[in-house]
């Protein structure tokens, strides 16, 4: 049996020690990007919404924010034009800079009646 160096013992414990931060951080890039597909699809979702509103005589904004989780509601910004809506809506981020910068919107538009 060959024993191991007693130099060697805890080498492997370092060494994930040292990529520890490494696997963090690709772990928050991760979530970051599934965060902004998710307020993509979200705002999509959200402008269709009001377009069919405006289209059936009813309220864009309205129908918007019902469409919309309540967790958006401070993060959206929502621009109706005649039959147009444009909704930006800022994805979840524990950072606040990186959730700005990564900002999604959709647009939608129907004939308005």
């Amino acid at each position: 049996m060959i024993r191991p160096d007693s130099r060697e013992s805890g080498q492997a414990s370092v060494e994930l020690l040292a990529a520890l931060p490494a696997l963090m951080l690709l772990g928050f890039v991760c979530f970051q990007l599934l965060a902004v597909g998710y307020a993509s699809v979200l705002a999509g979702s959200a402008a269709e919404a009001g377009a069919l509103a405006i289209a059936g005589g009813g309220d864009g904004r309205g129908a918007v924010r019902e469409a919309l989780p309540g967790w958006s509601a401070r993060r959206m910004r929502v621009t109706v034009a005649g039959g147009s809506v444009r909704v930006r809506l800022q994805p979840p981020s524990p950072l606040r800079l990186v959730g700005r910068r990564l900002a999604v919107s959709a647009d939608a538009r129907v004939k308005a009646p």
